[in-house]
């Protein structure tokens, strides 16, 4: 997927590559896409944009991080990091363009459920 930058000025700056919100598709129907997320220690997920609200399922892990890019629509705007809490489940809103990051020591696993319009 590509898409378009904006630089301060408010100009289209160099054109960016986004990537797919997991490692890949567990499950997709007309209602859901089910996709996983493992990465290990240190490692940062593609650029992606949440174009579905959707739940965030941690497995396992213990710390993890969110860097959104400067056109990120989503709950967060600023990078933040948390811990891992296995077993949480987060609703989350359609419109962040992030990088997750492994900031742990452990390998991070989650499940994410994304809700498709009706």
């Amino acid at each position: 997927m590509s898409d378009e930058t904006v630089s301060a000025t408010g100009e289209p700056a160099a054109e960016r590559t986004l990537g797919g919100i997991g490692t890949r598709v567990l499950f997709e129907d007309d209602k859901v896409r089910i996709w996983e997320l493992e990465l290990a220690p240190g490692a940062r997920s593609d650029a992606h944009r949440h174009e579905l609200d959707y739940y965030l399922i941690q497995i396992a892990g213990d710390r993890i991080a969110v860097e959104p890019e400067p056109d990120t629509e989503g709950e967060y705007r600023e990078y933040f990091a948390a811990d891992v809490v296995p077993g949480v489940v987060v609703p989350m809103r359609r419109g962040g363009v992030e990088t997750a990051i492994n900031v742990g020591e452990q390998r991070y696993h989650e499940i994410i459920v994304e809700l498709k319009d009706r």
